[in-house]
């Protein structure tokens, strides 16, 4: 379905309702820029540290868009857990999985809540923005603690500039991307309030320092555009 949720006037914050989740593809696509590319460089770095009866976690999975991709690539047997906090996500997650013939376990519960002990590798796309900060910081060592030697995280990040002027322009720029995708200028206006205070950003050098103190030895950026970031990092 495309995504029409913000051409009418907002009513609440945002959240990953049923009605987000009813049209969340489109919306990735089209607010993301260079998702399928972030995707893909996610998938084949991952591949590069798998092997068989591996586990990998997917934080705040959304519609398991990338745990799919994963499996579709991958000639190992893997066990893929999806973990996200909206029933209606997971709806629409369960059902992708019956038609494309994948087997993921799905997780309905507050990362904070959930254990993934074990795992080789941990993604989360744009999630831990959406995670207040001092919050943000538990899980990221919950994450470092969670993986194996040699495990890996890997996640993506929508990013702010330390400088003003470079930072408004970074915002022109994917605003005019947005309107490229048939997005106007009322409902871009429209989903930037509703996101507003839900959704808190760091820069790039934030991101990096808060993955150092957690204690991962190396953290790298792998893709960026603008103020989207794909980093990862691994634990040694």
């Amino acid at each position: 379905m495309t995504d029409k949720v913000f051409d009418k006037s907002i009513t609440k914050q945002f959240e990953f309702d049923e009605e987000v989740a009813s049209v969340f593809d489109d919306m990735l696509n089209r607010s993301v820029p260079f998702y399928k590319e972030m995707q893909r460089l996610t998938i084949n770095f991952a591949l590069n540290y798998l092997e068989d009866e591996d586990k990998v976690y997917d934080l705040g999975c959304s519609t398991a868009s990338t745990l799919i991709e994963l499996s579709k690539h991958s000639s190992k047997k893997l066990q893929l857990i999806g973990i996200d906090n909206s029933e209606a996500m997971l709806e629409r997650a369960t059902n992708k999985c019956k038609a494309f013939g994948v087997d993921i376990k799905f997780i309905n519960e507050d990362l904070h809540n959930t254990s993934f002990d074990d795992a080789k590798l941990i993604i989360s796309n744009y999630t831990l923005q959406f995670i207040r900060p001092l919050q943000r910081e538990k899980l990221v060592k919950k994450i470092y603690n969670s993986l194996q030697n040699n495990g890996v995280f890997i996640f993506s990040e929508k990013v702010i500039s330390s400088d003003k002027v470079l930072s408004k322009q970074s915002i022109d720029e994917y605003y005019e991307f947005k309107k490229t995708q048939g997005y106007s200028e009322y409902e871009i206006s429209q989903k930037r309030e509703a996101l507003e205070n839900v959704l808190i950003p760091y820069t790039e050098e934030e991101n990096k320092k808060m993955i150092l103190d957690a204690g991962f030895t190396h953290c790298e950026t792998l893709f960026k555009w603008v103020n989207f970031a794909t980093f990862i990092a691994i634990k040694k």
